[in-house]
């Protein structure tokens, strides 16, 4: 690798997708406990929107250019000093921490050696990219709800990264699996194994029962959900309001302190065993990507576009390797 610079998807100022842009930056170079991975895809998340648009640019400040990207698949090209549980060659996915930002979308990517694991095999590196990000519908589901066989679960979002994950893993639980998705997308997570596909603009909440557990990839209406849990239900949600995030983020704090069926917020940030356990679902059977469209890198931005119009069944991910 003589060439020291990359390809890398940047944005010079906030705005809509089309302020993005192919660019050339310096490749990395792997610190110590560090890898190098040649990034052969990476999917397009929620979170990358609201940063691009500058929903959030209290959080990511007024320095460009800057970077798109948060999950990865590819292969190990390098390794920093000290890196461990990783070698050269290694087919690996993994997601970029929440001190290192966005940064995925490139040619290569530098990463701490404990923040991705190895790709099963038989699955390519495109469809693998699909799933990074159900780790954190693991975590939801494993760690901060507890989901147990025979429990009443519901997914709010369920077509998209997280919530066609959250549905997978919920029925492989053993759980009773209710989702919600826009009308298009019903026979979508019907196929993912819920029980009950409903239409999240045509039924009511009110009408939709009681559940013990509720996840949630809105962000939005909280209080509402909140009030279908059962006697010790838990929620669970991984985003918050961003047309009220004052007033969103007040009543999850306000959630976690009080009372019963607090609602718990995290946001995802795997480890090496959190991978590990990924893989072990996907070669189990539990857990299969989800890809909705496939983008070359110089599409960066229609990806960013389709996302943004809502409606996606899985994941739309970007290739970067040829």
């Amino acid at each position: 690798m003589t060439d020291r610079m990359m390809k890398a998807v940047l944005f010079d100022s906030y705005g809509t997708p089309d302020v993005l842009y192919v660019g050339r930056v310096a490749r990395p170079e792997p610190a110590p406990g560090e890898v190098l991975v040649r990034v052969h895809a990476f999917s397009v998340n929620g979170g990358e929107l609201a940063a691009r648009s500058g929903r959030v640019r209290l959080l990511t400040g007024r320095k460009f250019p800057q970077r798109v990207g948060l999950d990865f698949t590819g292969e190990v090209v390098a390794l920093g000093a000290g890196a461990v549980r990783v070698a050269v060659g290694d087919r690996v996915w993994g997601v970029l921490g929440r001190t290192s930002g966005f940064g995925s979308a490139a040619e290569y990517v530098a990463v701490p050696a404990g923040r991705l694991g190895p790709v099963p095999d038989g699955l390519g590196l495109v469809d693998a990219a699909a799933l990074p990000v159900a780790t954190t519908a693991v975590t939801a589901l494993r760690d901060r709800a507890g989901l147990r066989a025979g429990e009443r679960l519901l997914v709010r979002g369920a077509a998209g990264g997280v919530g066609n994950a959250a549905v997978q893993l919920g029925r492989a639980y053993g759980a009773d699996v209710t989702a919600l998705a826009r009308a298009a997308n019903l026979d979508f997570v019907r196929g993912l194994g819920a029980h009950r596909a409903v239409d999240h603009r045509a039924v009511p909440p009110g009408e939709l029962g009681r559940f013990d557990v509720v996840v949630d990839t809105a962000g939005s209406d909280l209080r509402t959900f909140r009030h279908l849990l059962n006697p010790g239900g838990r929620m669970v949600t991984i985003a918050f309001d961003l047309a009220r995030p004052a007033a969103s983020l007040g009543y999850l704090a306000a959630s976690t302190v009080h009372g019963r069926g607090r609602v718990r917020f995290f946001s995802g940030n795997p480890a090496r065993e959190d991978f590990d356990d990924l893989a072990r679902h996907v070669t189990e059977g539990k857990l299969s990507p989800a890809v909705d469209t496939v983008f070359p890198l110089e599409e960066t931005a229609a990806a960013h576009r389709a996302l943004e119009a809502g409606g996606v069944r899985g994941k739309y991910v970007v290739r970067v390797a040829p």
